[in-house]
């Protein structure tokens, strides 16, 4: 987690008001998250940070690409995303006792810093397609593999026709 360092920001020293944050997202980022969809990237994540007495509001930009594999074709695409989130952070003092809900987190008092790599990877995560391919970014498929897909196919659906079960072969017998 040595990668993941940075995203950490200490807010004890700000002042009321908001402050900007700006982190650079690479293959390091992601490859510090186990069993990541996404493998590699190159994205900006701006953190505004909007300090108040009793809770912290963070706005989330996250722009840039991420590299995806095609569900079609199996090739690389850069797949260019683009999102805006907000996370409100609570403070209290014994955080065990308070309710637990998925819009707001809650830090104890004593906490100095608040480590913001896992909010933005779940947000990147999020906006990855259900399905992956090259035709959302504007490329095409690998008009090569595609065949090669199509020949192993046909070459599969022979061999499954040529192949009888014998059993089959005795109930035919009935008829």
């Amino acid at each position: 987690m040595k990668a993941l360092k940075q995203f950490s920001i200490p807010f004890t020293g700000l002042k009321l008001g908001k402050h900007q944050f700006d982190f650079e997202i690479d293959k390091s980022f992601f490859d510090a998250f186990e069993h990541s969809l996404v493998k590699d990237g190159a994205l900006k994540a701006t953190v505004e940070l909007d300090k108040q007495e009793t809770m912290l509001i963070l706005g989330f930009h996250v722009e840039g690409t991420i590299k995806l594999n095609c569900d079609k074709c199996l090739s690389d695409f850069d797949q260019p995303i683009e999102l805006d989130e907000r996370q409100i952070v609570k403070f209290a003092e014994d955080a065990e006792g308070e309710e637990e809900d998925l819009e707001i987190i809650i830090l104890p008092r004593k906490e100095t810093a608040i480590d913001v790599s896992e909010l933005i990877y779940e947000f990147i995560t999020v906006a990855v397609p259900f399905i992956n391919k090259c035709e959302q970014a504007g490329q095409t498929c690998d008009e090569q593999m595609l065949n090669t897909l199509d020949k192993l196919q046909a070459g599969n659906e022979e061999q499954e026709e040529q192949i009888d079960d014998p059993r089959w072969e005795a109930l035919k017998k009935l008829k």
